[in-house]
């Protein structure tokens, strides 16, 4: 395999239930075998991912001492703000050689939630960016539900198992702002080799190249959706649930050849995280005698917290 599958969302909102099928062994092999898909037919248009990406470049062009306005202290960067190079990968000590932004899950009333979200943050210097975020919000929310209904099936569970965890769940949509590269980096890349925390991740195009997938083998492969497309990834919660049946594959993205420093790149991932009581204990029938249970019980709050002091956002 050098490229991911890609698979159209169509086959599984029609009305043949042959298509929607053949939609779930697809998607579900693919995160079986490599953990990524390309996703077409989503419920993201073309006209909101460019308002999405005008007014992120925007933001990113403010003068910096404006942008640190909305680093909010104390809060591990839920919301707001988050400097060049705060965040590392797992296991490094360099910081990303990146900046970004979060927006998140709104407080709803009658959602039931044992957690208390921050507020997100609003931008008074680009009158359409916290409106347009949180529209791109929701789209990404609900393709990620049927994402989630379709490996829900293929799992032998309920279709809508997911819904009430990820309805309200504590999910962010971070833009990404990977600045030119001015000086040799040392030992940084503009996102060292990870896997993401949550259930699934859902990536909008990004302005340039060098997303990277590892394959099972060790082999990295060139993660190139069509210009339609999402990137779609199980998250290593997920992973956990599933006890390795679905995979969480270690993803990067590398620098760009000396040439091209100078070009910036945009990226906009969705992070799709249940509600914080979830258990991600392990699924009884992902146990086996040949794949027994490979993690310890926990709920999905706890996880995030210690993953978020391992990539350094937050400290103990």
């Amino acid at each position: 395999m050098n490229t991911i599958p890609s698979v159209d969302l169509a086959d599984f909102t029609c009305n043949d239930p042959i298509r929607k099928q053949n939609f779930v062994n697809r998607i579900g092999n693919a995160y079986e075998e490599i953990g990524f898909v390309a996703l077409k037919n989503h419920f993201l248009d073309d006209l909101l991912t460019t308002e999405l990406y005008r007014e992120v470049t925007a933001f990113f062009d403010l003068p910096t001492a404006i942008k640190q306005q909305y680093e909010i202290e104390g809060l591990g960067g839920q919301r707001g703000y988050v400097s060049f190079g705060k965040e590392h990968a797992k296991g490094k000590k360099e910081g990303d050689l990146k900046e970004f932004w979060h927006f998140g899950q709104e407080h709803n009333p009658n959602a039931k939630i044992t957690a208390t979200y921050p507020k997100n943050c609003l931008v008074k210097e680009l009158d359409n960016f916290n409106t347009v975020g949180m529209t791109t919000y929701k789209m990404l929310e609900k393709t990620g539900v049927y994402v989630l209904r379709s490996l829900a099936l293929y799992l032998g569970l309920e279709e809508y198992y997911f819904d009430h965890w990820v309805t309200y769940g504590n999910s962010i949509l971070r833009p990404i702002h990977y600045p030119p590269i001015t000086t040799e980096p040392q030992n940084a890349v503009r996102a060292g080799a990870h896997g993401d925390i949550n259930l699934i991740t859902l990536l909008m195009g990004a302005s340039s190249g060098g997303l990277q997938v590892q394959r099972n083998d060790g082999v990295w492969i060139d993660a190139i959706p069509q210009k339609d497309e999402l990137v779609i990834n199980v998250g290593d919660m997920l992973s956990r649930l599933t006890n390795n049946t679905l995979k969480s594959t270690v993803h990067r993205v590398i620098n760009p050849p000396k040439s091209e420093w100078h070009t910036p790149r945009y990226s906009i991932p969705f992070f799709m995280h249940p509600r914080s009581d979830m258990k991600l204990n392990c699924l009884p029938q992902c146990i086996s005698e040949t794949n027994p249970k490979q993690y310890s019980d926990i709920t999905a709050g706890d996880f995030l917290q210690q993953r978020l002091i391992e990539i350094g956002l937050i400290t103990k």
